[in-house]
């Protein structure tokens, strides 16, 4: 009997150190207390994302523990009907997309209420009128074909104002939708009926390669400031994650900075090569555009107010059904930037 009880105890004993040992060498797993979160966002194809692709390739963004997963859209519509429904969180989109889906003046149906706004500020646009090979001036555009990504976005706008300011009535012209910037210059290249369209640096460039004309800036022709490409959400998502936001913010900024840094020019072009598959000349050409002290990408993120008051003017005279648009604040919350830049910060 006292056999019997000394074999079971040394047997538990057995037991409880392998069991020991097993826990030991598989230890349970450890939840990271700042785990990296992941952001969908969704833009338009071109150089115009050298701010992400600068902040990817120097780790910003995984400095601000944020993971990110850029999309290109093919059109307007995609992208903001797609960002409405959760399938993005951020869009690199045109401020015009988020006033004219808050006013119900937007190319596809949705709900009441969509939410939206712009949180950052990139750029100007670097918007131009740009045509093919036979039409060097505005003027040459009276009864040609021109191309849109659709006649609600607020670039057909700008085309449709600089055609009034030229006395060319629209009934003169054909409007044709082509998609977004890079589907539109595809469509040029293979098209010569496509006679013009509005075009983002660097296509204009790109453009010079196949005799593409450009006609004139989009700001110079409007004689105003222009706001342009704005990071967008949706307010009750942006509420939820204000923290990714300003990590966000802080980590494109710092991407603005290492473009702007001249010792980094040759890893800027690099980086338009690599993510456009242009030349290096067209890359050179679209540097010095990009980045051009004054008219390059906004230093400071900044939401322009005065070139928003220019988008809502136009949006006023063109949108449909017609409102008179004055109030730049319905569209932007700046303190998220304000925040994510402020000294205390992080």
């Amino acid at each position: 009997m006292r056999f019997i009880i000394s074999t079971i105890a040394a047997m538990a004993l057995t037991a409880t150190s392998v069991s020991s040992a097993f826990a030991q060498s598989n230890p349970p797993p450890v939840t990271h207390p700042n785990p990296t979160q992941l952001l969908r966002v969704i833009g338009f194809a071109g150089g115009f994302n050298l701010p992400i692709w600068a902040a990817q390739r120097q780790g910003y963004f995984t400095e601000e523990k944020l993971s990110i997963h850029l999309t290109y859209t093919p059109n307007s519509v995609y992208q903001i009907t797609n960002l409405l429904v959760g399938n993005f969180d951020i869009a690199m989109t045109a401020i015009d997309n988020v006033v004219a889906y808050q006013e119900g003046q937007n190319e596809a149906p949705i709900g009441p209420d969509p939410d939206l706004f712009a949180f950052m500020g990139s750029d100007n646009a670097f918007l131009s009128l740009v045509s093919q090979e036979p039409h060097k001036a505005i003027e040459d555009l009276r009864g040609k074909t021109l191309t849109v990504d659709a006649m609600t976005t607020g670039f057909a706008f700008v085309l449709r104002e600089i055609l009034a300011r030229n006395d060319i009535a629209e009934s003169e012209v054909k409007f044709e939708r082509a998609g977004g910037v890079s589907s539109r210059f595809r469509a040029m290249i293979e098209n010569p009926e496509h006679a013009a369209t509005m075009q983002m640096t660097p296509f204009e460039i790109q453009g010079e390669e196949h005799n593409f004309n450009t006609l004139v800036g989009a700001e110079d022709a409007l004689g105003a400031h222009y706001m342009g490409m704005v990071a967008a959400a949706r307010r009750s998502w942006a509420s939820e994650n204000q923290t990714a936001v300003e990590g966000f913010i802080r980590a494109y900024k710092r991407g603005v900075d290492f473009l702007y840094e001249p010792a980094n020019r040759p890893v800027v072009e690099a980086l338009l090569v690599a993510n456009t598959q242009m030349s290096p000349a067209t890359a050179k050409a679209a540097y010095d555009v990009l980045l051009d002290p004054e008219t390059g990408f906004y230093r400071d993120v900044r939401l322009d107010t005065d070139g928003i008051e220019t988008v809502l003017e136009l949006r006023s005279k063109y949108g449909q059904p017609q409102k008179s648009l004055t109030d730049p604040s319905r569209y932007i919350d700046d303190s998220f930037r304000e925040r994510a830049l402020s000294e205390n910060a992080r």
